[in-house]
């Protein structure tokens, strides 16, 4: 049987050949996927894990099928995502650390996969440590991550790096399942990102781009006084508050169904899940501005043809009428510096507001 790997990391030749190799020398005892979301990532580690499990088994053939189930059935295969915006710390030492030294139940292998590896604490992180530089030799765990330099250099230094790349806008604009300019912008804008791409493409998205536009072009016609930044910061909270009532639901019918949780650890879990897509949202407003910053210097430029903000090419023209290309080049550097600043715990709101205040200054 062909290797399951081929099927799901077709856009990704570099992470598969890795892997292959990987397979063939015998796998090490830790991994850590690095690239953006939606690149294949989560898939190629399903798959991965599932021919380590298959390689021993007294059926390969099942010991793969159940393995790249989702959820698997597989017993030795431990899939750890984190219910909110990070990783608890005790799921981490239970499911991952301590079952780590237990030995397989089928076959000769156990793989451990931890998504969005960057969410685990500091504590959990120097908690796993001592399994990634002692692993039992049936062990093998898999970290994944959008954001690897989030992680303790003492934890990536210990795995084997496997690199995927953004998904190419092409085979976006194929996963995207359609054609015209907006499905082409959207693909662009992703960044290589499925999943953000698809949002771009809801409603929720379309009213973030054009929340972004309308802010920049406030500050092309000095007209920031009104605050247009509050647009942003308004959809990003109504983001995080349906994302927090959202996971509060489910992990409430979870309860019902027996899984153990305390009526505090439901509150804290989708507080953390809202504040996640809270800030996730407020960034792709912001990077969206950014953007539509570079798109105006592209056609100040007489370059159209790069623009992503391909299907809104006539309000570029508009607004970039007379625009000087170095200034649409600063301002896109501000606000990036603005998004980077926002990590430091900042007033949000101060940040924009200073944020449009400048560009105001520097493009009307």
């Amino acid at each position: 049987m062909s290797l399951a790997l081929d099927s799901v990391t077709e856009h990704q030749g570099r992470a598969r050949v890795a892997l292959s190799a990987a397979l063939a020398a015998g796998p090490s005892h830790a991994y850590l996927f690095r690239g953006p979301r939606g690149a294949g990532k989560r898939a190629a580690a399903r798959a991965f894990a599932a021919e380590v499990l298959a390689t021993g088994a007294d059926d390969p053939d099942d010991a793969r099928r159940r393995a790249l189930l989702d959820p698997s059935p597989h017993p030795d295969l431990v899939w750890l995502a984190p219910r909110g915006a990070q990783h608890l710390v005790e799921e981490v030492r239970e499911r991952v650390i301590r079952a780590a030294a237990y030995r397989p139940f089928e076959g000769g292998k156990r793989v451990f996969v931890v998504e969005a590896a960057e969410a685990m604490r500091d504590e959990s992180q120097n908690a796993l440590l001592k399994t990634l530089e002692e692993p039992p030799a049936f062990a093998h765990l898999i970290l994944l991550s959008s954001e690897p330099d989030a992680l303790l250099e003492t934890i990536s230094s210990r795995c084997h790096p496997v690199e995927f790349a953004p998904l190419p806008a092409e085979v976006l604009e194929a996963e995207l399942g359609g054609a015209g300019e907006e499905v082409a912008a959207a693909a662009r804008l992703a960044g290589g990102d499925l999943e953000r791409g698809r949002l771009l493409l809801s409603a929720a998205g379309r009213e973030l781009r054009s929340q972004a536009e309308a802010c920049v072009g406030a500050a092309l016609r000095d007209e920031v006084a009104a605050a247009p930044w509050r647009a942003l910061l308004s959809g990003a909270e109504a983001a995080g508050e349906e994302a927090e009532a959202a996971t509060r639901e489910r992990l409430e019918e979870e309860a019902e169904a027996g899984v153990k949780r305390t009526a505090r650890e439901v509150g804290e879990e989708a507080k953390r899940a809202g504040r996640r897509r809270r800030t996730e949202i407020l960034d792709l407003g912001l990077d969206l501005c950014a953007v539509w910053l570079r798109d105006l210097g592209a056609v100040a430029a007489g370059a159209e043809e790069v623009a992503f903000n391909r299907d809104r090419l006539e309000a570029l023209r508009q607004q970039a009428a007379g625009l000087d290309l170095a200034r649409a080049r600063r301002g896109a550097e501000l606000v990036e510096e603005t998004r980077r600043g926002l990590d430091l715990n900042v007033s949000e709101e101060l940040a924009l507001e200073a944020l449009f205040f400048r560009l105001a200054r520097l493009l009307a």
